[in-house]
């Protein structure tokens, strides 16, 4: 069992860490040059929500089934899994799309040269920084509830 907990922790640290930095590869007050490179690194950072947040909600729920942890309504354990569940659909329904666009924009040809962003691609990124705020709030408020947790 205490396996399954390091794995669960690792995994949750490892998966829900990179939303903690996001917020600083997406600031807005980078150059179109900058901003290409912020954007491949956060790109390349993307792996880890995916596979580490995918084995920690898996672990967790595990977790639960084999524990003696009382009922899943429990405050600390259906809110971190709301928590976690906000954290995706912010940055897969929200951010993604949004970011995507950004780096669309920063990636053609003809902008490689640009040595600002647009307002309509500068409003982009500067919402999609607000909700890697957002986003990282919440994964401490998850951090904070599984910590806490009775």
């Amino acid at each position: 069992m205490s396996l399954l907990v390091l794995i669960h922790v690792l995994s949750a640290i490892i998966g829900v860490g990179p939303t903690f930095f996001a917020h600083v590869l997406v600031r807005p007050d980078q150059t179109p040059a900058q901003l290409r490179e912020s954007l491949a690194l956060a790109k390349k950072l993307e792996f880890f929500p995916k596979v580490g947040g995918s084995i920690a909600v898996l672990s967790g729920l595990i977790l639960v089934w084999l524990g003696d942890y009382g009922s899943f309504m429990q405050v600390w354990l259906f809110g971190s899994l709301i928590l976690y569940i906000l954290i995706q659909i912010i940055v897969v329904a929200i951010v993604t799309p949004k970011s995507r666009r950004v780096h669309y924009w920063v990636q053609l040809d003809e902008n490689k040269q640009a040595t600002a962003l647009p307002l309509k691609q500068e409003q982009l990124l500067k919402s999609v920084n607000t909700w890697f705020y957002v986003a990282s709030s919440l994964g401490v408020l998850l951090f904070i509830l599984m910590i806490l947790k009775p």
